[in-house]
């Protein structure tokens, strides 16, 4: 046995007698003692049931429910098209438009577990393969970092030897710049791998876990229990597809260039500014992988779907009544959505959209961004400062001052894009320090923007466009059909851009090439003056919010 608990009769449990169980049933998960086996072999419904000794059953070690989360009610339908599980309540609900709709039994005869278990299992070796050679190269890179760094300052101390002690001050300044740049460098790196290293052990644990998702249980434990490790590697998967263009990837080298003052001037030390310039140099890293899961229909790969096949539903709209002008809403990873008002109150609701609280504050807040799970970011254009607040301790944790009004506000990878009056997008990290800086052209402030996969996203009403850049500055794109006045964005890993254009009372989503596009829905569809749109955390659903908060419309976006 797993553990040294005696097991006890479920049935004689519910009679309230304590009872020893001989046997244990897959099918009725629950223990029965010989008088209740007895019955249980009589009857029609239960007489086929799969049972073995008690003394050989062992406990799975996560438990694996064959009931809907969301409904509580028993899964016995499948679902094709999203290759999901489902209960009745799940289909008449969010796969109304669904084709094909199966029963779980029947796909039950037809699947082959052990097969779907060695390809997950397939997945995650290759998976863990890839982190861990990830690992290897950032590690090896800062060792050679290391040298290179001591290298560069061996030079330094040559060139110092040429010179008098007036270049006393320049060597001190440089070995500082070299190490503050390389420590930066480092921090970043290290905190890379730990993060590898996070996500390979939830691997490996999964890895553990499938083992017992197939042993000594029923045949639909043990679907479901692959089923569930399945949709974990598959974000796993995702996050590591992502890393292809996650700037965390690639090499560093440190180099520096001398200045041509050191091999022409050295008699001149007064006009001499500096010893050499400390340069990072990126390369990039292949990121080969091999995987053998790949679900044609699933819907969070919904890149894979035609764009003129989505379709977006208001289910229902939730008078709230505020009556003020709303400058940003985002939703929250744990489900709540947080609409901030121009005159800077903060409004948080709950994941059906009831209002939880609200709260004042000063400065005049315009745009608000989630930086991970209790952490948020809020600009205050007035004050050219953004706040880094703590949702559960409710306090300030970091205070960030900027050289000009600061309104759209964006983060990805712990980094913030910010709008900085009408004509730059400023990359910065947690600390307030630049990462670099995005010239762009725009008639009205930069109210509204979204920082994904290293590309920046605007709208601009004034010149009734969005725009499209890259993190070197680089405009890829830019849109204007249909648009007569966009205001909120948003976008996901797969690079759709979601507008809200309040001048035609609609909501457009545009390709990440910028080159396809779709009205999802119209006024006719009883879209009102709206502002914002934003997206629940992993889901097809989410909230549009009125101008002056009149309503939030709940919404439920389809993929065909």
């Amino acid at each position: 046995m797993a553990s040294s608990k005696p097991i006890l009769c479920g049935p004689c449990h519910k009679g309230e007698v304590t009872t020893k169980a001989d046997i244990w049933c897959y099918n009725c998960d629950e223990g029965l003692c010989s008088t209740c086996l007895s019955h249980h072999k009589r009857f029609k419904a239960t007489c086929d049931h799969k049972t073995i000794d008690i003394k050989s059953y062992k406990p799975s070690i996560q438990a694996i429910k064959t009931e809907c989360d969301k409904h509580g009610q028993q899964l016995n339908l499948y679902c094709p098209g999203h290759l999901m599980p489902c209960c009745d309540e799940c289909i008449s609900t969010s796969h109304l438009k669904c084709t094909g709709i199966k029963s779980l039994a029947g796909v039950l005869d037809k699947i082959k577990i052990e097969k779907s278990k060695k390809i997950v299992e397939t997945d995650i070796s290759s998976l863990i393969n890839v982190l861990n050679k990830l690992i290897s190269n950032k590690s090896e890179n800062i060792k050679t970092g290391e040298n290179q760094c001591v290298s560069i300052k061996n030079s330094i101390t040559e060139i110092r030897q040429k010179i008098n002690k007036h270049l006393d001050h320049l060597e001190k300044k440089l070995c500082k710049e070299i190490d503050s740049i390389w420590n930066q460098e480092k921090s970043k790196a290290t905190d890379f791998i730990s993060e590898i290293d996070r996500k390979t052990k939830n691997l490996k644990k999964m890895k553990d876990q499938l083992q017992t998702a197939t042993t000594n249980i029923s045949k639909l434990q043990s679907f479901l229990g692959v089923h569930q490790i399945e949709q974990q590697v598959h974000q796993c998967q995702r996050y590591v597809e992502d890393l292809e263009n996650d700037g965390r990837t690639k090499e560093v080298e440190m180099n520096m260039k001398q200045t041509d003052e050191v091999k022409k001037i050295i008699s001149q030390l007064g006009t001499l500014a500096s010893l050499g310039e400390v340069m990072v140099v990126e390369t990039d890293v292949s990121m080969k992988k091999e995987t053998s899961v790949r679900r044609k229909a699933q819907v969070p790969l919904h890149e894979q779907s035609n764009i003129n096949n989505m379709t977006m539903n208001i289910e229902t709209k939730i008078d709230i009544n505020m009556e003020r002008v709303i400058s940003d809403m985002i939703c929250l990873m744990d489900g709540r959505v947080v609409v901030v008002e121009d005159e800077g109150t903060v409004n948080l609701f709950t994941s059906d959209g009831k209002l939880q609280k609200k709260q004042p504050i000063p400065g005049g807040a315009h745009s608000i961004t989630e930086i991970n799970q209790n952490t948020i970011a809020i600009t205050y254009p007035w004050k050219k400062a953004i706040k880094i607040f703590n949702l559960e301790n409710e306090t300030v944790t970091k205070f960030i001052t900027l050289d000009k009004q600061c309104y759209g506000l964006s983060s990805s990878n712990n980094s913030l894009a910010v709008g900085l009056g009408i004509d730059e997008i400023r990359i910065i990290d947690l600390e307030g320090n630049t990462l670099k800086s995005i010239p762009v052209p725009c008639v009205s402030y930069l109210e509204y923007l979204v920082y994904c996969n290293d590309r920046v996203f605007y709208s601009d009403y004034g010149s009734k466009a969005v725009y499209c850049y890259d993190g070197s500055g680089k405009q890829i794109w830019q849109y204007k059909q249909d648009l007569e006045a966009p205001t909120g964005l948003w976008t996901n890993n797969f690079g759709y851009i979601y507008v809200v254009d309040q001048g035609s009372n609609s909501i457009i989503v545009i390709s990440k090439d910028g080159q396809q596009s779709k009205v999802l829905i119209h006024e006719k569809d009883g879209l009102n003056n709206p502002r914002c749109i934003c997206f629940k955390h992993n889901e097809s659903s989410g909230f549009i919010c009125h101008y002056r908060c009149y309503y939030l419309a709940k919404f439920n976006l389809s993929y065909g």
